[in-house]
């Protein structure tokens, strides 16, 4: 449910439901309100109470260019940099921003990559290679390895593959993370192999059902061993989003006494988390991101905000004033209602320097279709001769031809058909921009790309 086809969510996680019985349900409630049960359970290393649990979220490119929060409480995110398919890399363009906007909220910031990889370590190697200089994320923090399909037959290859990638992102000095579900496990991995090596290393996704919740129910617990996060609902808010308890405070890691503004290293997104996060108010104007506080109360002119408004980011399209407008809601909000996310330069910065990877299959008349531009362009920005040698792998600059990204805010009453007439574009490509698959399934406050 984490990889680019974010919709598949509801096949992939079927796999990872955990229904128990009345009894055994209430075993593990007890066991989660009782803290020293938890250490006794889980063996534990270092153990925090109930209260001390902390939430957060995951995103990948269906989320968009900014972090996302459930509640205001939310203390951490991990955001999607990538994967492999089978030897095929792939990156989310959403990464590096989700990264620098996540700090900008006092999010203690993470990583994940899709390992579609199987048994095959060559694979892993070459996915490692590419991702881990890659990482937007402070030392120390975790890199999580999403290992929830294309395992091979051999449990043992498959373990090895991914005891591999494990030690690959402990000896590169992260905390490796394997994410999966409790029965795709039990079917293609030896745990007790994993565990010896990584104790307290899982990140397990179990759902008591589809329904909006904030908080988790605990009789649904996936009762295993090493159980550090639990992903415990894929719709933490309407419309969907990824949402999870560290029941061990292992997304403290990477951060000083786990504080959100003290990262152990400062990679560049991180830095432009923290000067956003630094930038006063009054310097808001046009072109910078910002989030609609989740203690808002009104607009300008005195009129409630709706809860689908509050924590989500839109960009400034003008200012008047105390007061900004941002773009889709197309209402005045008071700046003291909002927190910066990214400065107008830090967005065309993002805007105007970047990479792509080819892919099998791509062609340069394909790349400049999706980037805005020209083959002439490409060849030029890259010294290619000839536009039929290109080849998978091959970085390409696109520096000053990326196409700002630009985003609509769902409102009530509105469809696709309605969006893609007011935007001057099509539902197909709507659909196809934002990976929906069923056309009725949006919903207010949604952010589309177009």
């Amino acid at each position: 449910m984490k990889k680019s086809r974010k919709l598949l969510l509801g096949v992939v996680t079927s796999t990872a439901l955990f229904i128990l019985t009345p009894s055994i349900a209430k075993h593990a409630t007890d066991t989660f309100l009782n803290a020293p049960q938890v250490v006794q359970k889980l063996a534990v290393v270092d153990t925090i109470t109930a209260d001390e649990r902390e939430y957060g979220t995951d995103t990948a490119i269906y989320q968009g260019a900014s972090a996302q929060k459930v509640q205001a409480s939310d203390t951490f995110s991990i955001a999607q940099i990538g994967g492999s398919v089978h030897g095929r890399l792939y990156d989310q363009w959403t990464y590096r921003s989700q990264i620098s906007t996540g700090t900008a909220m006092n999010l203690r910031m993470h990583t994940y990559i899709w390992m579609e990889t199987g048994g095959n370590t060559m694979q892993t190697a070459s996915m490692l290679n590419y991702f881990l200089p890659k990482i937007q994320t402070p030392k120390g923090s975790i890199i999580a390895l999403d290992y929830e399909d294309g395992a091979g037959p051999s449990a043992q290859a498959n373990t090895d593959n991914v005891l591999y990638g494990m030690r690959r992102i402990r000896d590169a000095g992260y905390t490796p993370v394997l994410y999966s579900g409790k029965y795709y496990i039990a079917n293609h991995l030896q745990l007790d192999r994993i565990l010896a090596e990584f104790p307290n290393s899982l990140w397990i996704a179990s759902y008591a059902d589809m329904q909006v919740r904030t908080s988790p129910l605990w009789g649904y617990f996936p009762s295993m061993p090493g159980v550090a996060i639990w992903q415990f609902t894929s719709t933490g808010r309407a419309g969907g989003l990824d949402y999870n308890v560290d029941l061990l405070g292992i997304t403290k890691k990477g951060y000083k006494h786990g504080d959100a503004e003290r990262p152990v290293t400062k990679p560049e997104a991180v830095k432009e988390g923290i000067q956003a996060d630094n930038t006063p108010k009054k310097d808001i104007t046009t072109g910078y991101t910002v989030k609609v506080n989740f203690s808002a109360k009104t607009w300008s002119n005195g009129a409630g905000i709706p809860n689908w408004v509050k924590g989500n980011s839109y960009e400034v399209i003008q200012t008047n004033g105390n007061k900004v407008l941002l773009v889709g809601i197309m209402s005045w909000i008071d700046r003291s209602n909002v927190e910066i996310l990214s400065t107008a330069k830090q967005n065309n910065a993002q805007a105007t320097a970047s990479t792509y990877v080819v892919r099998s299959g791509d062609s340069l008349s394909a790349i400049a279709a999706r980037f805005g531009t020209t083959v002439g362009a490409l060849q030029s920005a890259n010294n290619i001769r000839n536009a039929n040698l290109i080849y998978p792998g091959q970085v390409l600059r696109v520096n000053g031809q990326a196409t700002v990204q630009r985003t609509y805010t769902v409102r009530f009453g509105d469809n696709l058909s309605v969006i893609a007439s007011r935007l001057g574009t099509t539902v197909g490509h709507l659909q196809s921009t934002n990976g929906i698959r069923n056309v009725n399934l949006i919903y207010p406050g949604q952010s589309l790309r177009y």
